[in-house]
């Protein structure tokens, strides 16, 4: 390390240097600012109202792996690791996608059409760090909550996550895209899930942060078959929906339509399109 002191002032300045090599300034200075106060334990008007105070060489040599993590292009999440969503705190790693805002207003759109004072049975649908499932049972108690995955490593995960918020929630490892295992579940009230929808042509709008770190097999689709999932899931719902069930599910915005008139010629004929806050059209409901 070739930082001068121990001081927080010259860390700053030190790393920051190191970090606006690879990053922009806005972006150097949040990732920054995240390491020195998860490994400091000071608050960032602390950090900035103290300049001279000192830290520990241990606190001081997590923040210099930290930052040599970062320059790998390693998701700040997975270096934390730990991810904010909805107002949760989540443990999220390499087993495990990073929960994304888009997801959130998944969830908050589900909220708003799940009443409060009503018990539903809810599914969901590739759980993988948990983060739907669990902010929708931290929202509405009352409703009994399934999470399913195929991957065990990911259900581990979203486990200890249901511990980490005090929620209650069946996990169950099982694959959707296997009609015989998923015929054994009960109906549900409501069915949520943000599977895999990301195409191998798509790769190249993608930072090396996601390609070289989170798991592949949470993001991509075959380019033939780019709506496999969806296809299982609407047919999944005509055997296990209630009557007046819901469906909510994140899509590609770049297979909007192909996905909505998938739904519609599965007898869905209330599938609708939501925009995000972009205005791109990222979530597919159905309310019958």
């Amino acid at each position: 390390m070739e930082v001068r002191t121990n001081k927080i002032g010259d860390i700053r300045s030190f790393y920051r240097r190191k970090l606006t090599e690879s990053f922009t300034d806005r972006e150097a200075d949040i990732m920054l600012f995240q390491l020195l106060m998860e490994y400091t334990g000071y608050s960032k008007a602390e950090l900035l109202s103290r300049p001279e105070q000192t830290i520990s060489e241990s606190e001081l040599l997590k923040i210099h792996f930290g930052v040599k993590e970062l320059l790998k292009h390693k998701p700040i999440q997975y270096v934390l690791g730990k991810a904010e969503f909805y107002g949760l705190n989540f443990m999220v790693n390499s087993k495990v996608l990073i929960p994304r805002p888009e997801t959130e207003e998944l969830v908050d759109l589900a909220l708003k059409k799940i009443p409060e004072n009503k018990s539903f049975h809810l599914l969901d649908i590739g759980t993988g760090s948990g983060c739907i499932a669990i902010t929708l049972k931290k929202n509405r108690p009352l409703c009994k909550v399934t999470a399913l995955d195929v991957s065990e490593f990911a259900l581990e995960v979203a486990a200890a996550n249901a511990d980490l918020n005090d929620v209650s929630i069946q996990f169950i490892k099982m694959d959707i895209l296997n009609p015989a295992s998923v015929e054994k579940l009960n109906p549900f009230d409501v069915i949520v899930a943000n599977p895999p929808y990301v195409r191998p042509s798509e790769k190249k709008q993608m930072g090396k942060n996601v390609l070289d770190y989170e798991p592949s097999s949470a993001l991509f689709v075959p380019e033939a078959e780019p709506l496999i999932f969806y296809q299982s899931i609407a047919e999944f719902g005509k055997s296990h929906l209630l009557p007046h069930g819901k469906i909510f599910v994140e899509i590609n915005q770049y297979l909007s339509q192909e996905t909505l008139r998938l739904f519609q010629e599965y007898g869905y004929a209330n599938a609708s399109l939501e925009n995000d806050l972009f205005g791109n059209p990222r979530i597919l409901t159905i309310l019958t």
